[in-house]
């Protein structure tokens, strides 16, 4: 056989869970032609890796990213491409740029996602090119597509289309007959583009940008039982998936998501939830999501949770920080735009003492842990404060509480004070657990938002990283084979996109790992500038020695993190559809 590209002796694992073994791979017109125990005849192959030592992977899929706005400028992608993650998802956490015009765009984004909202708007603005999903697909089809992409079709955007921002945020306010059936056909002809499925979201910390509803929940968080059962019932009949977040205050509306998922005279309802987090506010939830999820599968649902499998670190400039939404006084701070007005607040006595209250109240249901003594700054043009936390810069000052401490920077340098926190997922041991359960995802990036918060685009090395350091210790908790499964095979078969797997007649999605460099340089701080972004500066993730090698479709994407000089120039990946084994469904004209 003559091959396009030859890799040879490299430790091969194919997706699936199965063994792997050092095979020779031939690749030709972008496929996985031959996979050989024996040495392939490599002559007249102009491409010839030498992977004696390194491990050639199946690419890896993000399913839950925001490059909703980034695709559109920078289709490459590449803050992705270059950790090993050849597929990503679309429109999660209700939000997609299918149906809703460019100044609700950056309504719905702007806040929730911490993409500046002036950004979401030019770029779908300068893009946009599409009017419903089939055409959207069509777009992202004539993009220089970097990784491949599926996409779910967001409840926020179909809600707001159909509704109008302002109604579609109301709690008073259902939609009329017209308006539900309006949203109903939007989902189904998403369906019909090959979308996974609808994302949504119940979560109300999520706040929107802009002037006329700013501060509202996302629109999904207004839908009433009705509303939901009607596009759920689509989502069943079609073999679709729901991804969804719970309002966690409460408790009733997580089990209801849970049940949801059962099929009890109608068909089940996939659903993957966000998410199973080791959550130092309250260390004891974890422990009953695992057992929750199995219980409704043995009754015969089909839930997940999501779960990002490292440290959920997070920073912050000043009083920028997503979680800060979920209690009075932080949301009150973040309502105001001008830096005048904030700092007027934060003056305030009255607001101080408010701030004070949520801060000491430690029980119920909540994200951020209220831990001033567990938030250290990282910059500051006060050097004397860079290290501390701000409970030790109150020490520091006499024994003021936290709250003041930290207002009193805030005042004094507003965003120029940079600080860090670990919301969760911060005990190993918990994190091996959560790794090997059957009722969990691997998959929580937020690729493509909160620019300046996070940074998980290599996720899926750094639990490589953690099953093959706890293995080379004597102390293995999953198998390798069984850790690529959950990153690859296994998300690619439940969403059901064609993907994640390397066996002979698959597309040549993967990429080549050095194991003797998964180590500490997967955690290390970095930034860059985001290009249509205004030349923002990001968090991002760089591990130069350990990705070797990235291919999409068989073209070679990214060599020791050097991008081809192809990539964001030349279409490579693709838009991947859903399939199911779904009746045809007819549609009423």
């Amino acid at each position: 056989m003559a091959f396009d590209t030859v890799i040879r002796r490299g430790r091969w694992f194919d997706g699936t869970g199965a063994a792997s073994g050092v095979r020779d791979i031939g690749i030709r017109d972008g496929r996985i032609a031959l996979i050989s125990a024996e040495p392939i005849d490599a002559d007249g192959c102009a491409d010839v890796i030498e992977a004696a030592g390194l491990w050639v992977l199946p690419g890896m899929i993000d399913i839950h990213t925001h490059y909703d706005v980034e695709v559109l400028g920078g289709p490459d992608l590449s803050e992705s491409l270059r950790h090993g993650v050849t597929t990503v998802l679309l429109g999660s956490c209700s939000l997609s740029t299918i149906h809703v015009d460019a100044e609700v765009a950056g309504d719905l984004f702007g806040r929730v996602e911490a993409i500046p909202r002036g950004h979401v708007i030019s770029n779908i603005d300068r893009h946009r090119t599409w009017r419903n999903a089939r055409e959207y697909v069509d777009t992202l089809s004539s993009l220089a597509l970097g990784p491949n992409v599926a996409a779910f079709i967001g409840h926020s955007d179909i809600r707001a289309a159909a509704m109008g921002l302002d109604r579609a945020t109301r709690g008073d306010v259902v939609p009329t007959a017209t308006e539900q059936v309006r949203m109903e056909r939007m989902l189904n002809k998403a369906l019909d583009a090959g979308f996974v499925g609808l994302s949504s979201q119940q979560l109300l910390f999520d706040k929107l940008d802009g002037v006329v509803c700013r501060s509202r929940t996302l629109p999904s968080t207004y839908a009433k039982r009705r509303e939901l059962r009607r596009l759920n019932a689509i989502l069943r009949r079609r073999k679709r998936v729901l991804q969804s977040g719970p309002d966690i205050s409460r408790p009733l509306n997580v089990l209801s998501q849970l049940f949801t998922s059962l099929g009890v005279g109608r068909p089940q309802l996939k659903t993957s939830l966000l998410s199973a987090a080791d959550i130092k506010a309250r260390p004891e939830v974890v422990h009953a999501m695992g057992p929750m999820a199995r219980l409704i599968n043995r009754l015969g649902g089909d839930f997940r949770w999501q779960h990002l499998p490292v440290p959920f670190e997070v920073y912050a400039d000043g009083m920028e920080l997503a979680v800060f939404e979920e209690f009075g006084s932080g949301a009150a701070a973040l309502h105001l735009q001008d830096a005048i007005d904030r700092n007027e607040l934060m003056r305030d006595e009255s607001y101080r003492r408010r701030f004070r209250q949520d801060y000491d109240k430690k029980y119920g249901p909540r994200v951020w842990h209220r831990d001033f003594f567990d938030a250290e700054i990282v910059e500051c043009p006060d050097a004397a404060v860079v290290g501390k936390t701000f409970g030790d810069v109150g020490l520091d000052r006499g024994g003021l509480h936290p709250v003041d401490a930290y207002l009193d920077l805030l005042l004094e340098h507003g965003s120029k004070i940079r600080w860090r926190t670990t919301i969760s997922n911060h005990r190993p041991e918990l994190l091996k657990k959560l790794a090997r359960d059957s009722g969990i995802q691997i998959g929580f990036s937020d690729a493509g938002a909160h620019l300046r918060s996070m940074a998980f685009y290599n996720f899926g090395l750094r639990l490589l990283r953690h099953v093959h350091t706890a293995a080379e210790a004597g102390e293995p908790f999953m198998s390798v084979e069984h850790a690529v499964h959950r990153l690859t095979g296994e998300l690619a078969d439940w969403n059901g996109i064609d993907a994640g797997h390397l066996r002979v007649g698959d597309r040549a999605d993967l990429f080549v790992l050095d194991p003797e460099h998964l180590d500490a340089s997967l955690e290390d701080y970095r930034e860059a500038q985001v290009e249509q972004f205004g030349g923002l500066s990001r968090m991002v993730n760089r591990n130069e020695r350990t990705v070797r090698i990235v291919m999409v479709g068989g073209e070679t994407v990214f060599v020791d993190d050097r991008p081809a000089d192809a990539l964001g120039h030349k279409r490579i990946g693709r838009f991947l559809p859903a399939h199911s084994n779904e009746k045809r469904y007819e549609r009423v004209s």
